[in-house]
């Protein structure tokens, strides 16, 4: 049965700094690449950034490039999403997810993604 399992999120003043991680089980996770999303209230899911099976291909939405960072460690089936320079705009519930084709492009899409965590709600005041 596969597992992700968010944690990290909380609430944060502007500015401030949070370090989102999602736990990996029951996959290869070494052959998955991983991906985050989130939702804010009242708004559909979007797509935050995503990165390759071994880490070599990185994508951020313009939203978030330069501020946030994702890196994976897959000797413990863990990915991890540093968010820096956080705006009351990046409040919302942050998901991972999986995405199992294999050596294919990084995906930006949700629907492409095979597994779902259940979230970490993010709340950045002003």
């Amino acid at each position: 049965q596969v597992q992700l399992v968010e944690s990290g999120g909380g609430l944060v003043q502007a500015g401030g700094s949070l370090r989102l991680s999602c736990a990996a089980s029951g996959l290869t996770f070494s052959t998955y690449a991983m991906g985050w999303f989130r939702q804010a209230p009242g708004k559909e899911r979007e797509f935050v950034g995503a990165i390759s099976w071994r880490g070599g291909s990185i994508y951020y939405a313009d939203s978030v490039k330069g501020r946030f960072t994702i890196s994976r460690d897959n000797a413990k089936n863990t990915v991890y999403l540093q968010m820096n320079s956080l705006k009351p705009e990046d409040t919302g519930v942050y998901y991972c997810a999986a995405d199992r084709r294999f050596g294919l492009q990084i995906a930006t899409t949700g629907s492409v993604y095979d597994y779902w965590g259940q979230g970490t709600q993010v709340t950045v005041s002003s």
